[in-house]
């Protein structure tokens, strides 16, 4: 049977798709243009967008096993929700959900609240699925590479609690695992949620720290102002998204993001090797600096 992968051309989804066919699975990816996509030999592509029932009925028939990505728009929860309709005439029963990390948590910040509704809605639905629950991704910290390099200062919100900052590529292989596990499964499995955290707990000292190492100069923390933080991403985001990234720098020095007893160690054992730490991220850019 069939897996379609939704959000297939973005960073998580298109890694997805990568670990499932070199598993040998039989992959659909779902792309709004075609034309850009690539993917391994095997990999099927189909048309589609959220918003456009059809596309979604005709990329849904035949699958068994979905990987439900949204992207974080304002209509995200009304997408998710489509979609979940969608597949449940399509006679779908096994999901994977790529949520966030205290969705039930950090209720006032917009796109946590949306997953988190999303995950209600797939529970309520009785789908058979799996609610993966990311952490902070390490690839985002991508965004300020030249500011850390340029002006000496790591500027992210990140607050003293700490973020169990975890890999995008350690994210996309779990995912792969468990749409796999579910796919090949002879009954529907139970629903499940997993919190997806790297091997670290990490404070924004401790990121400053983490790059003076790796680039042999000093590296300040600058990122307890969220007010100039949701400033600065007002000049490349929408107004709604840099107050919503505001809103969750805010719940980082509240509550952080902490892992629970156990996620380490079982990611660990999933995987079959360590989860990959920020430090080798830091390492690799410093490098190609």
């Amino acid at each position: 049977m069939t897996i379609l992968v939704t959000g297939a051309t973005g960073n998580i989804g298109r890694q997805v798709v990568e670990q499932l066919a070199k598993r040998g699975a039989d992959v659909r990816a779902l792309v709004r243009d075609p034309s850009k996509a690539s993917f391994p030999a095997g990999v099927s592509v189909v048309q589609g967008d959220f918003l456009d029932v059809d596309s979604l009925r005709k990329a849904m028939s035949g699958v068994s096993t979905l990987f439900l990505l949204n992207a974080v728009v304002p209509d995200e929860f009304t997408q998710a929700l489509i979609a979940l309709n969608v597949a449940r005439s399509a006679g779908i029963e096994r999901i994977v959900y790529l949520s966030v990390i205290h969705a039930d948590v950090y209720v006032n910040v917009p796109h946590f609240a949306g997953k988190f509704g999303v995950e209600r809605m797939i529970e309520q639905m009785d789908f058979k699925a799996t609610i993966l629950r990311p952490a902070y991704f390490i690839q985002n910290d991508l965004t300020v590479e030249d500011v850390i390099t340029g002006y000496g200062t790591y500027p992210m919100p990140i607050g003293p609690k700490g973020l169990a900052m975890i890999d995008a590529r350690d994210i996309a292989e779990v995912a792969a695992l468990e749409l796999l596990r579910r796919e090949r499964s002879k009954e529907p499995l139970a629903f499940e949620r997993i919190n997806l955290v790297g091997p670290q707990t990490l404070t924004g000292t401790d990121i400053a720290a983490i790059w003076s190492d790796v680039l042999a100069r000093p590296i300040s923390y600058s990122g307890d102002n969220t007010e100039g933080f949701e400033q600065n991403l007002k000049q490349f985001l929408p107004a709604w998204m840099a107050y919503d990234m505001r809103l969750m720098g805010e719940r980082f020095f509240t509550d952080g993001m902490l892992p629970e007893a156990g996620d380490v160690e079982r990611l660990t054992a999933l995987l079959g090797r360590p989860l990959r730490p920020y430090r080798d991220f830091a390492s690799a850019l410093a490098a190609s600096v």
